[in-house]
């Protein structure tokens, strides 16, 4: 049995592209991008995914892999991969702008930590809202159902040229609108109450110099924050629920599913 160096590079080529869409995904998509996950699961989860998905796909033209048109498919292999992952971190970017406004207004906007998401210094109260909201995600399967687009997408977008095209860029920058469009709708209720209570105090201070308000007023919004926290999560558990539904809807319009 002779084995050409042809048909070796095809082989080779048929592993390496797979690869790349599905390590594109693992590096940005939530829960599995985390500094938390160690690189080696997310190797391993994504050497697993391409050799059981190999067998799957469809029949790939005959492209040289270190020739320009194999180079412009592997960039475009790791662009599809990127952007599911991209939109999903759009979602939960959401979730951070929310909870960076709820604690601003309640003057919690100095306590702040480590967001694994990301690596970047973000208040407590945005942290209990990603948390919070990952838990969520995992409990509606989100991370499930994002594996399965991504299996699928090999099918609508096979292994080609064809994939993320300018367009799609565009509509994936206008997508980006709904971070501050689904944060103010996540944090409104919120802000607008503390907002309240901060002009009350600020006349009631106006109104009688001698008292010092402020001094009153800061437990007090910080207590009336956490109150409002408390009854609104329902309500913003819900909202999350309906744009994490919407940015499924957008991948699979890229993906053509």
């Amino acid at each position: 049995m002779n084995i050409t160096e042809a048909e070796i590079l095809n082989w080779i080529a048929a592993f390496i592209w797979p690869l790349l869409r599905i390590s594109a995904l693992f590096v940005a998509m939530p829960l599995f991008s985390i500094r938390a996950v160690p690189a080696t699961v997310r190797v391993i989860l994504t050497l697993a995914m391409t050799l059981f998905i190999m067998p799957l796909l469809p029949p790939m033209t005959t492209v040289d892999l270190f020739s320009a048109t194999g180079f412009s498919i592997a960039i475009q292999q790791i662009a599809i991969g990127l952007t599911i992952g991209f939109i999903l971190q759009m979602v939960f970017g959401a979730v951070v702008f929310a909870g960076q406004g709820v604690a601003l207004g309640m003057g919690l906007g100095f306590a702040s930590m480590v967001d694994p998401q990301n690596g970047q210094q973000v208040p407590v109260v945005a942290q209990f809202y990603v948390i919070t909201m990952t838990l969520v995600f995992l409990s509606l399967d989100g991370h499930l159902l994002v594996i399965k687009m991504l299996l699928d997408s090999f099918t609508t977008l096979p292994i080609n040229l064809d994939g993320i095209d300018r367009e799609d860029l565009w509509l994936i920058a206008a997508w980006g609108s709904r971070v501050f469009a689904s944060g103010l709708l996540l944090s409104m209720p919120i802000i607008v109450s503390l907002l309240l209570v901060n002009i009350c105090l600020g006349v009631a201070a106006r109104a009688a110099p001698q008292l010092n308000i402020f001094s009153v007023g800061f437990p007090a919004t910080l207590l009336l924050g956490i109150l409002l926290i408390w009854l609104t999560l329902p309500a913003m558990l819900e909202q999350f629920s309906g744009t994490l539904t919407d940015a499924y809807d957008f991948i699979e319009k890229l993906l053509h599913l």
